[in-house]
């Protein structure tokens, strides 16, 4: 029995990505939702693409004040028919099987929550397959975004996510803050709903288009990880101060290579060859791998950073607003 969705899109300023994301949903072999698009107070609105594919998918289009994307997203799911919620990022592209794998896998093994992974399209430019590698390889994330070995639990994300509308109608909304998603997999989980990896159900990712948006969108993510820890006091695993503590060792071995001698640059040097020849066997191309080395150190000091930065002020100085006050004031409580 096919089910129906409703797609919830965010967009802000992101008229090219809608138009590539809607292309990909209107070759769905399997029509069975509704897009529902909320532009976020953009000043390059998209509504002209959208009425590119009024008549090929079944699409809601709404324009509202700027307030964030997961108000959006709230927003979008106030406006929607669907049983379940699915969530794609703007800069994704879906791949024409998708909704026909989700029907098949939820006919089989029914889950209240549910997401899948993320790769890269052959026709993405190098810099965005070398990111992709970057924030996907076991050897910089540990394999938590639906890799096939995995350090932690599977925790869907918005770039691929869904949930049923009895989770929508228990747990409630997106709340405003940076990581919003795994925040929202943890409450659905801590309600006692079903959580899953339907990792068959991927999507093509397009990330950031250059190193320098990589860095500042990782190290967010780093000082997040911390706020999610104020959250969830046993949120916090080993596997995400695995780049907190890549950075302080680089660090200290280049010190110790100044100070003794350069031999002590050998550990690091070994893993960033493992980097290169894992992206050279994965991707099949000299230069991805080339290009996976900075992605990767990038992916790895931009969030450590921005973790030590947040443990410091927060946990050590515990300055700051406290974390719950702050919730309590956003939308989506």
């Amino acid at each position: 029995m096919s089910h129906f969705y409703s797609v919830i899109v965010p967009v802000y300023n992101r008229i090219d990505e809608v138009r590539d994301l809607l292309d990909s949903l209107s070759k769905q072999t399997r029509k069975c939702f509704e897009v529902v698009l909320t532009e976020d107070g953009s000043t390059q609105p998209c509504k002209e693409v959208v009425e590119e594919y009024a008549d090929n998918i079944d699409i809601k289009y709404f324009w509202k004040e700027n307030e964030g994307r997961s108000i959006a997203r709230n927003y979008g799911m106030e406006h929607s028919k669907g049983d379940y919620f699915i969530f794609f990022d703007s800069d994704c592209v879906i791949p024409p099987d998708y909704f026909e794998i989700l029907d098949q896998e939820l006919e089989k093994h029914p889950l209240d929550c549910f997401g899948g992974p993320d790769a890269a399209h052959e026709s993405f430019t190098d810099v965005q397959k070398a990111i992709n590698y970057g924030m996907t390889s076991f050897l910089t994330t540990g394999g938590i975004r639906g890799g096939k070995v995995q350090l932690e639990k599977f925790t869907p994300r918005t770039f691929n996510m869904g949930y049923s509308r009895q989770v929508y109608e228990r747990v409630g909304g997106f709340r405003e803050m940076f990581s919003e998603d795994i925040d929202m997999s943890t409450r659905i989980r801590q309600a006692g709903f079903s959580i899953g990896l339907i990792r068959n159900a991927k999507v093509w990712h397009k990330r950031r288009v250059d190193f320098k948006k990589f860095f500042r969108q990782v190290h967010v993510f780093g000082m997040s990880r911390i706020t999610l820890k104020l959250l969830y006091p046993d949120s916090l695993k080993p596997v995400h101060a695995l780049p907190a503590l890549f950075v302080i060792g680089c660090v200290v071995l280049i010190i110790l290579a100044i100070a003794l001698s350069p031999l002590w640059l050998l550990p690091l040097i070994a893993y960033l060859l493992a980097i290169f020849f894992t992206a050279w066997a994965s991707t099949k191309s000299f230069k991805i791998a080339c290009l996976a080395v900075p992605a990767s150190l990038i992916q790895l000091t931009g969030y450590g950073l921005g973790f030590i930065q947040a443990f410091t002020t927060k946990i050590l100085l515990r300055r700051g607003r406290n974390i719950n006050q702050e919730i309590e004031m956003r939308r989506g409580k």
